[in-house]
């Protein structure tokens, strides 16, 4: 057996102070290792030798041939190196004390393993791997770094704790403080004299009502007080607390009805400036209330006199009132408190009783702000179901547990504890060069580095704390160079991450670097700097992403894209010169996965608040870093997309989710200063095998849930990419679509999205604080969160160049206000680049909760002079008419004569206009000189004309790309002498649509005019054709196949006929033979006048088109994305005092005063009973819809009594399920208003063993409105 404990010298400590003594790595010479050895499971290891090696951090371990140790206690090293078959396993004592592993770095290699538990038998007890030192102790080891645990060629490491499970979401809204209407608090000293009362709704714990009595000094005081208890409904709350004095004039009459409302024992007695404190039930007897006096002496000091009672809300949550009278040092105290009872109790959505008490867990925010995810600790909770936990604080902010108007919105609840845990030891402050500047913490932490050629690596059940470096290269769990670590790289069991915990970690989460076919599933990454799961050169593919958790991911230092604005613009170590970076564009993406090649899977995670993005599919252009060379250039953008599924993005501040962009591959240099790997451009372009000569492939994301980031829900680049099956909720911009490039720079790709809902302002308002910077009134008049500012203009679907497409979705709660507008749908705004007439949308539904449903943006805040040439382009095609209410119908804005004719109508509050026709792209090159503005205008209203400043994109011409109507004369001019050199493209055009251009010419100009076709992808050039002065503008203008133009040197202008001869396919903007173009090139003589009158078509009447009034389109039955559940909704309306329930197809009215019971099978969604009512003892009305098990309620014996409005959804049965909600308002507030979807077929609902099994997964949509 080769076991030694190498001694390793200590010289003195160095200056900075530290107990630990610098280190010197000795690595004992080793022979070769053979190639992959399999590893052994620990439990088959013939004999495991008892190991207690103790505490000796002067040590340097080896574990060699022959050695198979069992770690049976605490140990610590200097190092541990276990090598050359060598076996270190640690023991399972359930019930023995927990076992730590100190060392300065565990290096396993050359058949070296290390096992704690297995696959099949995970590990029982606690056990810990804590990696100490500071960053300036010791040396490092050649390609691991300091403190670490690595993993080199034939090493073998296995751990397997417990599996609890990872994360789920909350199944129920947890409020601030644990109650709907947040915690209460209030406290007085002097100015508060008198009997000091606070009245609460039992059923909510809200406070009603406030009020102050001087029943010591005022005699009227005491028939206020008694008028005011008459106004409250028995059965109130009431908290009373004197302050100061009460007692002077508080007449007999008062004391004994106050007595007797109240239950008090001691009213009556009351004396001066006796402290008196009562929590009781308005109408309640004595033993129904909590009372307390002291007695005062004149000393000052009496104590408090403190009632306390539990209360029990309508939905179960215990709370307890509490009232506080008393005398401190001569100075009066009184005041209230309403809190949620000790220990809240959380719903979730999944069976959590692998969740053990004194475990740790985090709440994500629901809300703009990252910061506002919650930790807590669990308690013991006998009385908790077995999806349900307590905690031990308080919550700070609102945590959503519902779904919204059609969008998941609940909050992930992770499990940060496991059994066994792998940590760095931490100074209590930042020092040394380890980027102080911006982390006052330490940030050297431990870190895992697992090399190629590895054995087996299998985690699971394990927590990782205070883990990664702000260096490159050290990250919690890096997988360095590993190649295929799956079945194609020759590994029987492919290599996984699964239910780890990582969190308060320094440099990522998860790094797979030159690494492919790595599955991390049900892995939490929490609090990290840097990009959490992070994929690094851009060669990585087919990783799989599996239902993983990543949140409050926080800017670093190590990469341009992980950094802040204030560290960008400090980091220049690396750029050209004195080159100053632009944080917004060179820095500033810090993402919670980022993923630089598209051909990895993302399934079922959820990116809950990062920086900048939650999901950024970033591409590199040629492989970066270590891997530089290892495919051609160009291949990421053009690799087709992984498998995209089901993956939920929320409190990012840039962008739930990001395709496009790239980083730069070449280092900083005098033509590009900027540092290497910063933030650049790229395109997503997915075609067949990555070979853009074969047909391109749709990037489907599927199933998106985005809400609450402040910029973006999600932003799309490039072509073909389809979202379906999404939701996008209170995004500053739900979903933006840009194409794949401007022409001619591509070959014309779409993007789509269909079966998606877009809200705009949801019931989930939000929180102040954790960073949430604004906080104003909504659509509805009540205060919410907003994104950006409060003047933002918010947009669900927004166009940005085109071709798009939207089909079947639907828009909720887009309301303008008088802080900011809101849209269903907008454009892009200051835009200078080109808008395609082919965006189109059909099948749209715009619910009556929309209050603007397209707007164009108007000059001011935001949107500048809104006098871009792509604002003044922007436009779409309503195909059904399902937006506009008119078929076949364009929608430009309403200052663009191009589009107009006689027969539009014009949308003032959108800014608008509605045309019909044919549209399509006039691109126009110019060069000699390229600076100048064009004016284009259509013959028919030649007064409009629309002036464009192009497109400056650093190339040598000018870009202009107008949209035109078709079979329409145009007249061109310009601000200075027309260019020498003018190409036309007629794009989007399909074979025979044609234009009659006349452009602007000095009079003495000699023109040289010739078509070809151009091939952009090669650059070649065919079918060159030289075109003739005709005699005569009819003779040009004719249409014929002739090759003419005319040149009226009376008036100035040259006229062309530019019309598309060859057949274009699909949304491509050429032909498949290429760009059909007309190339002028113009001889123009110095001091030549270039004047030109306004109009030469003044003899051509304007082309009659078909007026919008005249096809209003048919209501549309099919239109709208489909419900998130597969039940149809139920839904009650209110008029005046009518009230419409429909369930399905059956609808039921009321229109009396009462309570109304609907009762609905909670296993099959079906309504069991009619409608029944039941009286109550005040005008007013009520509706309740009751889930009920398969026993139906029989013999009602109910007498309630209510004096507003009432909305409830209930369940009748053994179950207590978390969904149950009830409201009730005050007859003089708004109505109660509920909604909320219920789950169909739950096992607690005990349904029949022969029920529809599919039902299991199907969601009842209730709405209730009183």
């Amino acid at each position: 057996m080769d076991l030694e404990l190498v001694p390793v010298s200590a010289p003195p400590r160095d200056a900075s102070g530290s107990s630990e003594r610098r280190q010197r790595t000795r690595l004992v010479p080793r022979p070769s290792a053979p190639f992959r050895a399999p590893p052994r499971p620990a439990a088959a290891a013939a004999h495991l030798a008892p190991w207690r090696p103790g505490s000796d951090t002067r040590r340097a371990a080896v574990v060699g041939r022959g050695a198979a140790l069992r770690l049976e206690s605490s140990a610590a090293f200097h190092s541990l190196v276990i090598r050359d078959g060598g076996m270190l396993v640690f023991a399972d004592r359930p019930r023995g004390p927990p076992i730590t592993l100190r060392a300065r770095y565990i290096l396993i290699h050359d058949g070296g393993e290390l096992h704690i538990g297995s696959e099949r038998c995970p590990y029982g007890s606690r056990a810990t791997i804590s990696l100490y030192g500071r960053a300036t102790d010791g040396a490092a080891v050649e390609g691991f770094g300091q403190k670490f645990l690595g993993v080199g060629r034939g090493g073998v490491l296995e751990l397997h704790g417990r599996r609890p499970r990872s994360w789920t979401l909350l199944d129920k809204t947890l409020y601030p403080g644990g109650l709907r209407y947040g915690p209460y608090s209030s406290e007085k000293r002097w100015g508060s004299r008198g009997l000091n009362l606070r009245i609460l709704d039992a059923g909510t714990a809200r406070v009603l009502a406030a009020a102050r009595f001087d029943t010591h000094l005022r005699h009227g005081e005491c028939g206020r007080l008694r008028s005011f208890l008459a106004m409250q409904p028995p059965g109130t709350v009431v908290a009373a607390a004197v302050g100061d004095s009460a007692s002077r004039s508080l007449t007999l009459e008062t004391r004994l009805l106050l007595r007797d409302r109240l239950g008090s024992a001691h009213i009556a007695r009351l004396r001066h400036r006796q402290p008196w404190a009562l929590v009781g039930i308005l109408g309640g007897d004595q033993p129904s209330a909590a009372e307390d006096k002291r007695e005062y002496h004149g000393s000052g000091t009496t104590g408090l006199a403190v009632a306390r009672r539990e209360f029990l809300t309508y939905d179960g949550t215990r709370f307890t009132v509490t009232a506080f009278s008393g005398w401190i040092k001569g100075v009066p105290h009184n005041g209230f408190k309403v809190e949620a009872s000790s220990g809240i109790i959380l719903h979730l959505v999944d069976e959590v009783t692998s969740w053990l008490p004194g475990d740790r867990i985090v709440v994500a925010s629901t809300d703009y702000s990252m910061h506002q995810a919650e930790e807590f600790n669990l308690l013991p909770c006998p009385e908790c179901k077995s999806n349900q936990v307590k905690i031990d604080g308080s919550p700070l902010y609102l945590h959503i547990g519902e779904v919204i108007d059609g969008v998941d919105m609940r909050a992930e609840v992770g499990l940060l504890t496991r059994n066994i845990l792998i940590q760095g030891e931490m100074e209590d402050s930042c020092y040394g060069q380890n980027q102080c500047q911006f982390f006052s913490f330490d940030t050297f932490g431990g870190h895992i580095k697992i090399l190629r050629n590895f054995s087996s690596v299998h985690l699971s059940g394990v927590e990782l704390k205070n883990m990664g470096q702000q260096i490159l290269g050290s990250y919690p769990v890096h997988f360095h160079l590993a190649e295929d670590v799956d079945e194609r790289g020759g590994y029987e069991r492919p290599t996984y991450l699964d239910n780890l915990a990582i969190h308060h970690c320094f440099s990522r989460c998860v790094a797979i670097h030159g690494t492919h076919g790595l599955l991390v599933k049900d892995t939490i990454g929490y609090d990290t700097l840097g990009h959490c799961f992070f994929l690094e050169d851009g060669t990585e593919q087919r990783n799989t992403f599996y239902h993983n958790l990543g949140l409050l991911t926080r800017p670093g230092t190590i990469l341009p894209s992980d950094r802040s604005e204030v560290m960008c613009l400090a980091i220049r170590s690396h750029v050209y010169g004195n080159y100053v970076p632009v944080p917004s564009t060179d820095c500033m993406a810090v993402s919670t996965f980022w993923i630089a090649n598209p051909n990895n899977n993302l399934i079922a995670n959820a990116a809950a608040g990062a920086q900048d993005v939650g999901i950024w599919y970033i591409f590199h252009r040629v492989p970066t870093g270590q891997s530089e060379g290892q495919y051609p250039e160009g291949q990421a953008e053009y690799t087709p997309l992984g498998v995209f599924h089901n993956n939920r993005v929320h409190s990012n501040f840039k962008a739930g989710l990001f395709i496009g962009k790239g980083v730069k591959t070449t280092r900083a240099n005098a033509e590009d200063p900027r540092e290497y790997l910063t933030v650049d451009n790229a395109r997503f372009r997915p075609h067949q095998d990555a070979d853009p000569e074969k047909p391109r492939v749709p990037a489907v994301i599927d199933g998106l849930i985005a809400f609450k980031n402040n910029d973006h829900g999600a932003w799309a680049r490039g072509g073909d990419i389809i979202f379906c099956n999404s939701g996008f909720s209170d995004n500053g911009i739900g979903l933006t679509l840009a194409s794949d490039g401007t022409f001619p720079t591509d070959e014309g790709s779409s993007l789509e999205v269909t079966r998606s809902i877009f809200v705009g302002e949801s019931s989930n308002f939000g929180s102040q604080g954790g960073q949430n910077s604004y906080w104003g009134k909504g659509a509805n008049g009540e205060y919410r969160t907003l994104p950006r500012n409060k003047t933002f203009p918010i947009r669900g679907f927004q166009i940005y160049d085109g071709p798009v497409r939207m089909v079947k979705c639907t828009f909720k709660k887009f309301i303008p206000t008088v802080d900011r507008y809101s849209s269903a749908i907008g454009f892009f705004m200051k835009n200078s680049w080109q808008i395609s007439p082919q965006n189109n949308v059909s099948q749209i539904l715009m619910e009556k909760s929309v209050g603007l449903k397209v707007f164009f943006g108007r000059s001011g805040q935001w949107f500048g002079n809104n006098d871009n040439d792509g604002d003044k382009m922007s436009i779409f095609h309503d195909l059904d008419g399902s937006v506009t209410g008119y078929l076949d119908t364009f929608i430009g804005r309403a200052d663009n004569y191009l589009l107009r004719h006689p027969g539009c109508l014009t949308v003032p509050c959108w800014n608008g206009v509605m045309c019909t026709g044919k549209f399509a792209q006039l691109y126009i090159q110019a060069r000699r000189p390229e600076n100048l503005t064009l004016s284009i205008a259509r013959a028919a209203y030649h007064s409009h004309p629309l002036r464009l400043q192009g497109v400056n994109r650093g190339a040598p011409y000018q870009q202009y790309q107008p949209v035109v109507m078709l079979e329409q004369a145009y007249i061109i001019q310009w601000d200075g002498r027309a260019p020498e050199d003018i190409i036309l493209y007629p794009i989007n055009f399909n074979r025979g649509d044609w234009l009659h251009v006349a452009l602007c010419y000095p009079r003495e100009a000699v023109f040289q005019v010739v078509a070809d076709i151009y091939q952009r992808r090669t650059g070649m050039v065919h079918s060159v054709k030289r075109y003739l002065a005709a005699p005569s503008r009819a003779s040009a203008l004719n249409g014929t196949d002739e090759q003419l133009f005319y040149f009226d040197r009376a008036s100035g202008y040259l006229f062309v006929h530019l019309q598309a001869h060859e057949a274009r396919e699909g949304h491509s903007y050429c032909s498949q033979k290429g760009c059909e173009r007309i190339k002028i090139m113009a001889h123009m003589y110095p001091g030549d006048s270039w004047s030109c009158d306004p109009n030469p078509f003044l003899e051509r009447p304007a082309a009659t088109q078909r007026p919008v009034s005249q096809h209003p389109a048919e209501p549309c039955r099919v239109c709208g994305a489909p419900q998130v559940p597969a039940v149809s909704p139920v839904c009650l309306h209110k008029t005046s005092l009518s009230f419409l329930l429909q369930i399905n197809d059956t609808v039921f009215l009321f229109n009396s005063h009462g309570i109304f019971f609907v009762v609905v099978d909670a296993c099959s969604g079906a309504v069991v009973s009619r409608p029944e009512k039941f009286p109550s003892c005040v005008e007013g009305a009520c509706a309740v819809l009751l889930v009920s098990e398969r026993t139906y309620p029989e013999n009602h014996n109910l007498c309630v009594c209510f004096s507003g409005s009432f909305a409830m959804l209930g369940y009748k049965g053994q179950a207590k399920p978390s969904w149950i909600k009830v409201l009730n308002h005050a007859g003089y507030r708004k109505a109660a208003s509920l909604q909320h979807y219920v789950p169909l077929k739950l096992k607690e609902y005990q349904c029949p063993a022969n029920a529809d099994e599919s039902l299991k997964f199907k969601q009842l949509m209730t709405s209730l409105t009183v």
